[in-house]
């Protein structure tokens, strides 16, 4: 029996990266999935994003695992979308029991305008919550819902590289806003039993990282900074001197909130930020 057996759990950007990572590390412990990802391209974000295929290799990964799995094509800009795949998928797994809203961008360039900014506040913190109306009609008592924020959620908004534009501010917002949305709806969702919690991650080793533009973020003093030119700056969101951590080690942290070893674990933010978060903020922070 694994940790998670016979949960059906929906994932939202489960394509590739950590939602991918996610998806698996579920079923490996018995979880079915409900997956969905855009499988486009959004203009203000500069790197690709997945694709079909990608879905396509996520679907047949978790059915190696002998776990079964509904994918489909949806943006989580569009809440009919997500009802719909989250309806096909209760229809043919029978139950749900977890959401993880994984999906994200990082809009980042000075060459982008005020879409940057909006598009990173609507997939980052809106399809977070549409992902979570989709879900609530469907979740039982004690259900989990898990919203991935990112570190930048918890320490200050940096706002003076102007190779981040307004995508990078945006990201910023949305991200905060996460955090905020899970404390306050793991306040309303007491009475049920749901827990909600907020996951955020330093670095993670997946594409939206490896990227020229996120190689520019780190190396503003360079012109056109390879990667191995931004790994001497990825250190410096952790605290144990590391570049970044792997999906895989976000996902062992999923597996924790989707679990029932978290039954009473709510309203928490989560960090698997190798000290990133304790480096920004050495003090205690006064409540």
């Amino acid at each position: 029996m694994g940790r998670v057996q016979d949960k059906v759990v929906f994932i939202t950007g489960a394509a590739r990266g950590q939602g991918r990572a996610h998806a698996l590390r579920l079923a490996a412990e018995g979880a079915d999935i409900i997956a969905v990802d855009l499988c486009e391209d959004i203009a203000t974000n500069a790197y690709a994003l997945a694709t079909q295929d990608d879905l396509d290799e996520t679907v047949r990964q978790v059915e190696k695992l002998g776990r079964r799995i509904v994918a489909r094509k949806a943006d989580v800009r569009d809440p009919a979308a997500l009802k719909a795949a989250v309806a096909d998928g209760v229809a043919e797994l029978g139950r749900l029991d977890a959401v993880v809203a994984q999906a994200g961008i990082a809009p980042l360039g000075p060459q982008q305008g005020v879409q940057a900014f909006v598009d990173a506040v609507t997939v980052d913190f809106n399809g977070v919550v549409h992902a979570v109306e989709a879900a609530l009609p469907h979740l039982p008592d004690g259900a989990s819902i898990v919203a991935t924020g990112s570190i930048a959620a918890l320490t200050p908004a940096t706002v003076d590289n102007p190779s981040n534009g307004p995508g990078g501010l945006g990201y910023s917002f949305a991200k905060r806003q996460v955090a905020a949305f899970v404390h306050d709806l793991a306040t309303v969702l007491l009475s049920r039993r749901i827990r909600v919690n907020g996951l955020h991650p330093t670095n993670v080793n997946t594409d939206m990282l490896n990227s020229d533009i996120m190689y520019r973020s780190f190396r503003p003093d360079l012109e056109n900074p390879t990667r191995e030119d931004a790994l001497e700056s990825f250190p410096a969101t952790t605290g144990m001197d590391i570049p970044y951590v792997e999906p895989e080690d976000v996902s062992d942290m999923v597996l924790f909130l989707v679990s029932d070893e978290s039954r009473y674990v709510t309203g928490m933010q989560m960090r698997v930020d190798a000290g990133g978060y304790v480096r920004k903020r050495p003090q205690l922070p006064t409540f």
